[in-house]
């Protein structure tokens, strides 16, 4: 059995500004604490997810603050990311994920850990309704 990799590549990115705006567009959106995820989810039978980060400059000045912040959520979704890749494989769906993180003060990783794990559960509840309700 192949162990799975804790990896975050380029074609693991959200960079599409087409799909950026649909994303936002949507409007569905699941709450953890200060982070909201964005998710889109779409019958292309590929089976990939693709993932983004951000947060607002008007809550950090210092782009150094604002780097950490991207850098921790990214690290987050990278380790925690597996069981949201093998239900899209399995659905044979295209997920696009952004995370937003909505605070005012500096966090610690354990509290991004934490969060963006049970963001991820969220989305797995919400994406397995998605495809029992269409079956």
């Amino acid at each position: 059995m192949a162990t799975a990799k804790n990896t975050f590549s380029k074609q693991q990115r959200l960079k599409s500004r087409k799909k950026l705006q649909e994303l936002f567009t949507s409007r569905k959106r699941i709450y953890a604490g200060n982070i909201k995820l964005q998710f889109l989810i779409e019958d292309d039978g590929i089976g990939e997810v693709k993932c983004g980060v951000g947060l607002s400059g008007r809550n950090f000045k210092k782009a150094v603050d604002r780097n950490r912040i991207k850098r921790l959520l990214r690290e987050a979704y990278r380790l925690q990311q597996h069981s949201v890749n093998d239900i899209a494989v399995q659905a044979q769906k295209q997920i696009s994920i952004f995370f937003v993180y909505q605070g005012k003060e500096l966090p610690d990783y354990q509290y991004i850990f934490y969060n963006i794990g049970i963001a991820l559960k969220k989305l797995l509840k919400h994406i397995n309704e998605a495809v029992i309700k269409n079956t």
